[in-house]
């Protein structure tokens, strides 16, 4: 497994969200070539919405930048070797009326 090599740039997940996470990238890079981002993506997608509920988005890649609006508590950006994870739980519109909202996350990749 992989996961002891990762090295987390920005969370706010818990750390046993934040565990999960590394686990299963490592899973994930046993089942998938490095060059394979969106089959390791949607694996890891997959499970976070398996364990935690629908809405979770991963991005996967070596050169990306991205900006965007996720839930309190439910971000997280890693890197392990050259490989660089964003994995984040959207939200709907009403729920920033409500306050859950922590907005705009800029990561490069």
């Amino acid at each position: 497994m992989l996961e002891g090599k990762a090295v987390i740039g920005e969370t706010d997940m818990l750390e046993v969200m934040q565990q999960h996470a590394l686990r299963l990238a490592g899973e994930a890079l046993d089942a998938y070539d490095v060059t394979e981002s969106t089959d390791i993506a949607h694996f890891i997608k997959k499970e976070f919405d398996s364990s935690y509920g629908p809405g979770w988005q991963c991005i996967v890649g070596t050169d990306f930048g991205s900006f965007v609006t996720h839930r309190c508590g439910c971000f997280i950006y890693f890197c392990i070797g050259s490989l660089a994870i964003v994995l984040f739980r959207g939200s709907a519109a009403t729920e920033t009326k409500a306050g859950r909202l922590v907005t705009m996350e800029t990561v490069k990749a």
